[in-house]
């Protein structure tokens, strides 16, 4: 099979498909890789690394999409790749379609398949390409929230942590899963006040016991929300529905009442965001500011710190891509349950039924016959 690893072209997205020692393994399996000249320089991996270990460089991204029979990525593809896919192409990387009626249709129009990073599962029924991903946006929003708390970010002027004779900041976080024990774990080590906040009581039930009553717990519920968010500086949305859209959390209105210059960072926004303040922004313009709350929604955190994440990445879909490039996708999907949950789109068809639900398109079962 010949793998393509186009550049990037989302906002500041640095990130590369595959490293050049993930290259030299799918080479070693009998494959053929063409990497897009520069598509991995900003994350540390120079042209001259992957023609070291076998890989062809081509001069744009119309030849990588053009040759190849798969296409590894990080970003959901942007319109001008989406023209670029053709029949019966393997497209594998985050595609987050449930917020992204355009991206779906124009994937429906290319006859792709298309396997999205976010809806792989494991024996466990967790979500393994995820993960890494998840757990650096949940300790990228503490860092990112200490920032836009200065005075000079636009912030109220509070150290998180707090300092001897003075209260530290409170910190909110929505949501138990990777992203959010993640975030808890920088908040708690800068010495914030932290409160989680989840939907089930065993996860609260452990994090209670690893902290030692160092972090609040409370049961999701509309008035405890309200409650806690009131008194936040820093509120941290880490809500996932695997494959749907994020719920919708917390209102207009409890934004409205919220302190002035506190912070929101919305890692969950990729799926649609848990505010229903929350828009997409890029990392050249990652904040704005609704009734004096400060929010910040960048789709692709990750994508700022592209070596550890790429690393990370590569970690988790290296095994993926080797299966599908060795089983071809049919033969894989068949052999593998946990790959195949990663199937969203199949040649004009929407393949996964929680992504057709929040779409509100018909769900229709592959035939790989």
């Amino acid at each position: 099979m010949r793998v393509g690893i186009p550049k990037e072209i989302k906002d500041h997205e640095y990130r590369v498909g595959l490293t050049p020692a993930s290259v030299a393994d799918v080479i070693g399996e009998g494959h053929e890789v063409i990497v897009q000249t520069r598509a991995g320089e900003n994350a540390g991996f120079p042209d001259a690394e992957y023609v070291g270990v076998g890989a062809h460089i081509a001069d744009n991204a119309e030849e990588v999409f053009g040759r190849a029979d798969m296409i590894v990525k990080i970003k959901e593809p942007q319109p001008q790749e989406c023209k670029m896919l053709h029949s019966g192409q393997i497209l594998f990387t985050f595609l987050h379609l449930a917020p992204d009626p355009r991206q779906a249709e124009a994937l429906l129009a290319s006859d792709a398949i298309a396997v999205a990073y976010e809806t792989v599962t494991d024996t466990t029924g967790k979500l393994p390409i995820l993960t890494p991903m998840s757990e650096i946006a949940g300790r990228m929003s503490i860092q990112i929230a200490a920032h836009f708390l200065e005075k000079a970010h636009g912030g109220e002027g509070l150290l998180l942590g707090g300092v001897p004779g003075v209260k530290a900041g409170k910190v909110v976080i929505l949501g138990a899963g990777v992203a959010g024990t993640n975030a808890l774990q920088i908040a708690v080590g800068l010495g914030a006040n932290v409160t989680m906040i989840n939907r089930s009581l065993p996860p609260l039930r452990s994090l209670d016991a690893l902290y030692r009553g160092r972090v609040q717990t409370r049961l999701s519920a509309k008035s405890q929300i309200q409650e806690e968010i009131l008194d936040a500086d820093v509120v941290v949305g880490a809500v996932l529905v695997p494959g749907g859209a994020a719920p919708r959390l917390v209102s207009r209105d409890l934004v409205k009442r919220m302190k002035p210059q506190s912070v929101v960072v919305d890692i969950a926004v990729d799926q649609g965001g848990c505010f229903d303040t929350s828009r997409p922004t890029s990392h050249s313009e990652p904040i704005y500011v609704v009734d004096e709350v400060i929010h910040y929604c960048v789709t692709n955190m990750p994508g700022a710190v592209p070596k550890t994440s790429t690393l990370a990445l590569n970690n988790a879909t290296l095994p993926f891509v080797l299966e599908l490039a060795n089983r071809g996708p049919e033969q894989a999907f068949e052999v593998d349950p946990h790959l195949r949950n990663g199937l969203d789109i199949y040649r004009g068809v929407v393949a996964h039924p929680i992504v057709a639900r929040d779409l509100g398109l018909p769900y229709e079962k592959p035939n790989f016959g």
